[in-house]
């Protein structure tokens, strides 16, 4: 008798397919997966990127408004220093124009009062000079009367001499007075504090 043969597969080979088939699906389906994981990876490095270069951007913004504020103020610095330093230059050279122009005005009125002083020690020397010369004048004149009533006096004492020949007559003198010393104060004994 002859054979036949079976067209109809083991179920062995069928679950074989099958699991051959479910693999390749899991293989695209994991191959899918890892595509999808990788795009979202890379779209959130992307993203992750543009913030960083963002936040760099907005860092680097920031920083360069505070460098330039700080140059505007060291600028502005410089300039009231340099301002306050000629204002103060300037007053120190006022200073010393009114310092020189006091020395100058009281050397003025020193010299001033020397002259001043030497005039009227000069003047006062002269008032001195002509007093004295006038008093010397003057004493020379009482001099020159005084000498003749000197002679005038000579002439009476040789009247004086023709009455000593008349009677003379006698004066009496009173007693004279003793001077009385006033009584001396008892002197008071100082007391000595132990």
């Amino acid at each position: 008798m002859a054979t036949r043969k079976t067209t109809k597969k083991s179920e062995l080979a069928q679950a074989g397919e099958h699991l051959s088939t479910a693999a390749k699906e899991v293989g695209t389906a994991v191959t899918h997966k890892m595509e999808a994981f990788g795009d979202a990876v890379t779209a959130g490095m992307r993203r992750a990127r543009k913030n960083v270069v963002k936040q760099r951007d907005d860092a680097k913004a920031k920083v360069g408004k505070l460098v330039k504020m700080a140059e505007a103020q060291v600028k502005k610095a410089q300039a009231q220093l340099k301002k306050a330093s000629t204002s103060a230059q300037k007053s120190v050279a006022a200073a010393e124009k009114k310092l020189e122009a006091t020395r100058r005005s009281t050397a003025r009125q020193i010299t001033a009062l020397q002259n001043s002083a030497q005039r009227k020690s000069k003047a006062l020397q002269k008032a001195v000079e002509t007093e004295a010369k006038a008093l010397k004048k003057a004493a020379g004149i009482k001099a020159k009367a005084v000498a003749p009533k000197k002679a005038a006096a000579k002439a009476p004492v040789k009247a004086a001499a023709a009455k000593k020949a008349a009677p003379k007559k006698v004066a009496v003198k009173a007693p004279a007075r003793k001077a009385i010393k006033p009584a001396a104060r008892p002197v008071a004994k100082k007391t000595v504090k132990r």
